[in-house]
């Protein structure tokens, strides 16, 4: 039985009827115990479709079911769903035994039971012999553990995550990230996690959902919508990807200036795109032959260069227009001004529609 579907939703803010629609529906399922991400840039309406899977907005047509059962008019309180926010909103005034067991009291559960519960939901979270302090004496690690913990101290039948990474440092949101996956895995909990970010919506899902201007550009698994991207717009929001003009032949191949490709899957001749990931270009010496079936090579001048410890992005510039490229080869570095041929890998490109 599904977890979460939408079938047809659409959203509008307020009662003009001519206002413009922040989600336009979208029909999508969320399979029980399995993690599906919500992706896109600001304004797409990810966090209006996280709001009214946890009830706090009501859709303008269209239905929401759980589990099997039709949850449209339902209320937060009905829907038996936990969303961890941004903000954490931890009670400052509370203790982190009080914050992890206040959903549980309001509910009409026991001090007493209240209590073991949040500890059991604190040690799951790796933070035994916590419960005295105050948020304001938690890193922001600490305070977000605290906060997973109030989320799954209820036994939600859905949780719901709005951003809740975006204000760790790097090393912290790949700990949590992969604290939260383990924790979703291991419980078999049924997970809908909004973010912008690509690669935590790579690292974390076993289904992502594009959404772009209120209507889902694309879902999938990871690897289909990083290997498979269908829409110029996927495939520049999925991993930084640079999207060219092309032509498709009659014979199959695709040519990108001087390089000429094979397409994974038929395309009809014509004006295509081509999507090229900074980590699929190779770079080969001004006079070297560009690697089979990549044709002439595409000759490009180094305009600039930034070490990243353990890569290099290097700017280009060819007759194609600028090309970023990602380079894992620290033992021979690019001075700018430097010339170099560049042809592409097999992985990290793709063909999507034309214009």
């Amino acid at each position: 039985m599904n977890g979460i579907e939408f079938r047809n939703v659409t959203k509008r803010y307020g009662a003009d009827k001519n206002a413009p629609l922040a989600v336009k529906g979208i029909s999508f399922e969320v399979p029980a115990g399995t993690l599906t991400t919500i992706l896109g840039p600001s304004g797409c309406g990810k966090t209006t479709t996280l709001r009214m899977i946890a009830g706090l907005e009501s859709p303008t047509s269209g239905s929401i079911f759980m589990g099997g059962r039709d949850v449209t008019t339902l209320g937060p309180a009905e829907r038996n769903v936990s969303m961890m926010f941004q903000s954490y909103a931890l009670f400052p005034h509370m203790n982190v035994i009080e914050n992890v067991g206040y959903g549980l009291r309001m509910s009409g559960v026991k001090k007493d039971e209240a209590t073991a519960r949040a500890r059991e939901a604190l040690r799951g979270v790796g933070l035994v012999g916590f419960d005295e302090r105050l948020p304001s004496e938690l890193s922001g690690g600490q305070q977000q553990r605290v906060a997973l913990a109030r989320a799954l101290v209820l036994e939600p039948a859905v949780l719901l995550f709005d951003e809740p990474l975006s204000n760790l440092d790097a090393r912290l949101r790949r700990e949590m990230r992969e604290e939260i996956r383990a924790l979703q895995q291991r419980l078999k909990l049924t997970v809908a996690y909004v973010t912008h970010d690509q690669s935590e919506a790579l690292a974390v899902s076993d289904q992502i959902i594009v959404m772009d201007h209120g209507v889902i550009a694309q879902r999938g698994t990871p690897e289909q919508l990083y290997g498979r991207p269908e829409s110029e717009f996927v495939a520049g929001f999925m991993g930084e990807a640079t999207v060219f003009p092309a032509v498709a032949q009659a014979d199959g191949s695709v040519a990108l200036g001087p390089l000429r490709l094979q397409p994974r899957h038929a395309v009809a001749p014509g004006s295509v795109k081509v999507a090229v990931r900074p980590e699929a270009w190779r770079i080969g010496a001004a006079d070297a032959d560009a690697e089979a079936g990549a044709g002439n090579g595409l000759p490009a001048t180094l305009r600039k260069a930034a070490y990243l410890g353990s890569f290099y992005e290097y700017g280009f510039d060819t007759t194609l227009g600028p090309v970023f490229v990602v380079s894992t080869d620290l033992s021979r570095p690019l001075a700018a001004g430097a010339q170099a041929t560049l042809s592409l890998g097999a992985h990290g490109v793709s063909v999507v529609p034309g214009p």
